[in-house]
């Protein structure tokens, strides 16, 4: 049997398979006609899921590629990841 190469995001990948398993389920609720209000919290708990594992990327970025840009990384390439995430959030706040 083949193994799977193991990566640094390993739990997210679980998470987010998780999450297409909700979004799934959702479609299924919308199909039989399910009441709206029960389909808005599944909707709701997908969105805090998807919240909760786009922080745990953007904390892997900052313990992982920005660790390593500050280390081993000119200045210009330093400024560069600095400013790729600080674009992202101001994206990601809007």
């Amino acid at each position: 049997m083949e193994q799977r190469m193991k990566t640094k995001f390993e739990k997210e990948i679980a998470r987010m398979r998780r999450i297409e398993g909700q979004a799934r389920g959702i479609a299924k609720m919308m199909e039989e006609d399910r009441y709206c209000i029960d389909i808005l919290q599944q909707f709701a708990a997908m969105e805090a899921a998807l919240r909760s594992a786009r922080m745990e990327v953007l904390k892997i970025h900052a313990s992982h590629c920005l660790e390593e840009a500050v280390e081993l990384g000119s200045k210009d390439d330093q400024r560069t990841k600095i400013a790729e995430l600080i674009a992202l959030l101001e994206k990601q706040a809007r």
